[in-house]
């Protein structure tokens, strides 16, 4: 599995439907107006169903969702948390 990938896909097509437009992993999703707030609560489902993870209350900051790195890199942290806790 390819976390980078599936989130820039997901985005692609859901938000850009299917035009790349120079998409860039450290690009702001925000400030380029690709995803608003009821965006990530799109995105939100998508990483909860599609990776099975939980996106909790507090972890719904620009930290972990503004950019294609940053949601790699939470994703990621978050699954290694549920290996961990298993």
């Amino acid at each position: 599995m390819n976390v980078r990938e599936d989130v820039r896909q997901f985005i692609i097509e859901n938000f850009l439907f299917g035009q790349e437009k120079d998409l860039r992993d450290g690009a702001s999703l925000i400030d380029q107006d690709i995803i608003d707030s009821t965006g990530i609560l799109e995105l939100v489902g998508f990483l909860e169903g599609h990776f099975g993870i939980i996106v909790g209350d507090a972890d719904l900051v620009p930290e972990n969702l503004d950019t294609i790195n940053a949601l790699a890199t939470f994703v990621e942290r978050q699954m290694s948390a549920m290996k961990g806790a298993v």
